[in-house]
């Protein structure tokens, strides 16, 4: 159940608007009984409620006298006061956030091996995303065979919106695809790439044939390789994301002739 608490008040406030609704202009030592706020309290209360524009008071009377504003008036006082409160708040966690990525993101990376995976389709695209979001440099897509990852109707504004966040910070993306990847992909996802990606100076795309398997490299230290289901090589069964620079840059070498001889994909 709702109440005046949900919006900010205390309960002897909340107590003290309601019975000012029922009594209307009224004394403090007449508030206290009626709304049973003790009368050691019910000055503080009256002024919160002053203070939040809740009521309204006669001084000129003796003794003063309070009237309660209209409800709608008053709730409306009230969320707005909620709303500078929840922006307030945000705009604090935006500094503190601010701060802590400079500070976290002046350590120097370490290039340890490590590696990690993701099964399934969601934890897979999961992964996929948080990766891509960690680009800093460069970011290599390879992919020759249609998958979850490239499912772009389901998933295709989350590799998007990742990879256009990627060029708008200066990462060097290039997206090597096979011709039948590219004939399959539904018009709508080839616009969308278009539409948001073709116009970056930094957004390379191109086909071969004969290119197999899927995998992103990521700033030539770090490779996110879909693994195929063995019982239905269509469908992914898992996401193993790898961070070792010599395996790295040994894919490099191979990837880098296959991307000199491919033809560009007009954008």
């Amino acid at each position: 159940m709702t109440s005046l608490r949900d919006l900010g008040l205390s309960e002897y406030e909340a107590r003290a608007y309601r019975a000012l609704l029922r009594t209307g202009a009224t004394t403090a030592k007449e508030l206290s009984r009626a709304s049973d706020v003790p009368m050691g309290r019910v000055y503080d209360v009256l002024n919160s409620l002053e203070q939040y524009h809740l009521i309204r008071s006669q001084a000129a009377s003796r003794p003063k006298k309070y009237v309660a504003v209209e409800p709608d008036t008053a709730l409306d006082r009230l969320l707005e006061s909620k709303r500078q409160e929840l922006a307030e708040k945000a705009e604090q966690y935006e500094n503190v956030v601010a701060e802590l990525t400079d500070e976290l993101d002046a350590a120097e990376p370490v290039h340890d091996q490590f590696w990690t995976a993701a099964v399934g389709a969601d934890e897979t695209i999961d992964l996929l995303v948080e990766r891509l979001a960690a680009a800093d440099d460069s970011l290599v897509m390879v992919a020759g065979t249609p998958s979850p990852q490239f499912d772009l109707d389901a998933v295709g504004d989350l590799v998007v919106d990742e990879l256009e966040a990627a060029l708008d910070r200066g990462v060097e993306v290039s997206m090597l695809m096979s011709p039948g990847l590219v004939d399959s992909l539904p018009e709508s996802v080839g616009q969308s790439y278009m539409d948001r990606l073709s116009s970056a100076e930094n957004f390379h795309v191109r086909t071969a044939e004969n290119v197999t398997g899927v995998f992103n490299l990521i700033d030539d230290v770090e490779v996110c390789i879909e693994v195929p289901n063995p019982l239905n090589p269509g469908q992914a069964f898992a996401m193993i994301d790898l961070k070792d620079p010599e395996f790295a840059a040994n894919l490099r070498e191979t990837f880098d002739p296959r991307w000199e001889e491919a033809a560009p994909l007009p954008l």
